[in-house]
C-alpha cells in the first residue's frame, strides 16, 4: 500500500507498516523503527488518546499497534531494513526471556498442585471405602492442602529468581544489541 503525496513538482511515495506489541513496549518499537527512516502516521492519529499508538476495539488487554510510515525511495533502504530486522528478532529475544520469568514459575506451581491433588483423591477414596479409613483419610490430606497452599510460594520463588537471572541478560541485550543497532540506523539516515 503506498500514498502519493504533492508538494509542488515533489512527490513522496510511502509504504506504512503496523506493528502489534505489548503496550509498555510500545513506545520502544516507536522510538527504535525512527532510526531506520521511519514516522508516527499521523493520519490514523487516535483521537481520544492523541498519540500514535492506536488500540483497535478488537483487542483486548496490553496490546497496541503501532503504525508508521516512511519514505520509499529513502537512501541506503537495504542497509536499513536489514538493521530493523536484527532490532525485530533482539525484540522478540526480549520478550521470550521475559515470558520464561513465568513459564518455570507456573510448571513448577502446576506440579506440586498436582501432586497435592492426587494425595486428596488418595484420602477421598480412604474416606469413601467401605469400611472407611479415617486414619488414611487424614494422613492424605495433611499432604494434599500443603500441595494446594504451597504451588503459590514456589510460583514466587522461582519468579524472583528468574526474574533475577534475566534482568541481567535483557539489559545486555538492550545496551549491547539494540542501542547499537538503533545508532547504525540513525548514521545511515
Amino acid at each position: 500500500m503506498s500514498e502519493i503525496t504533492k508538494d509542488g513538482n515533489n512527490f513522496v511515495g510511502y509504504e506504512y507498516k503496523e506493528i502489534l506489541t505489548d503496550r509498555e513496549k510500545a513506545s520502544m518499537y516507536l522510538d527504535g523503527y525512527m532510526n531506520f527512516g521511519w514516522e508516527a502516521d499521523e493520519n490514523t492519529q487516535s483521537y481520544e488518546t492523541k498519540t500514535m499508538i492506536n488500540i483497535p476495539s478488537y483487542k483486548s488487554g496490553n496490546k497496541a499497534i503501532v503504525k508508521l510510515k516512511r519514505d520509499r525511495k529513502i537512501l541506503n533502504k537495504t542497509e536499513l531494513t536489514r538493521l530493523q530486522r536484527h532490532f525485530d528478532a533482539c525484540m522478540k529475544d526480549i520478550e521470550v526471556m521475559e515470558s520464561s520469568k513465568t513459564q518455570n514459575a507456573t510448571i513448577w506451581a502446576l506440579i506440586i498442585g498436582f501432586i497435592g491433588t492426587a494425595f486428596m483423591t488418595g484420602s477421598v477414596f480412604a474416606v469413601v471405602a467401605t469400611p472407611p479409613m479415617i486414619p488414611l483419610c487424614v494422613i492424605l490430606a495433611i499432604p494434599a492442602f500443603i500441595g494446594w497452599i504451597l504451588p503459590y510460594f514456589i510460583y514466587k520463588k522461582v519468579l524472583q529468581k528468574q526474574s533475577e537471572k534475566v534482568a541481567p541478560l535483557i539489559e545486555q541485550k538492550y545496551d549491547d544489541e539494540i542501542y547499537e543497532i538503533c545508532e547504525k540506523g540513525n548514521k545511515l539516515l
